[in-house]
This record gives C-alpha cells, sequence and structure tokens, in this order.
C-alpha cells in the first residue's frame, strides 16, 4: 500500500504493531531499524492527516486588526 493512500486507522493499527514487535526485542538490529524507519514514515502520515482534518474543522476569519481569529467549527443544521 502506498504511503499516501493509508488511512489514519490504518496507519495507528500498524504503528501498534511495530511498536509490540520492537518492545518483543528479539529481533537482529537491521530489522529493528527498518521497523523502525517504517514507524517513522507512519508518524508523519498521522500527522498530516491529522494537520489535513484540523484545517476542515477550524475556520479562519480576518479580526478587526486584520489578524485570522480562529473559531470552532460549527456544524450545518
Amino acid at each position: 500500500m502506498k504511503k499516501d493512500s493509508i488511512t489514519y486507522e490504518q496507519a495507528i493499527s500498524r504503528l501498534s504493531q511495530i511498536v509490540n514487535d520492537l518492545e518483543k526485542g528479539n529481533m537482529p538490529l537491521a530489522d529493528s531499524l527498518s521497523l523502525f524507519e517504517e514507524g517513522t514514515s507512519l508518524m508523519k502520515r498521522c500527522t498530516e492527516l491529522l494537520d489535513a482534518a484540523e484545517q476542515k474543522v477550524v475556520m479562519l476569519k480576518k479580526g478587526a486588526d486584520g489578524e485570522p481569529v480562529e473559531l470552532p467549527f460549527e456544524e450545518e443544521a
């Protein structure tokens, strides 16, 4: 699966597996490093997805001074 098509839930699930495998401490160093690199990539993907979700939730509006003011997301009725 391509990194940019993985969902947040899939990334978190895989990260959990990686943590469990690394905590066992019974794999060769090269394999541990490979899993660590994969985990780092998955963490980056999660951050990207969370940032994108946050942008959908927060609306920006210019305040009186011209600076953006964050307003909470309001659901449409």
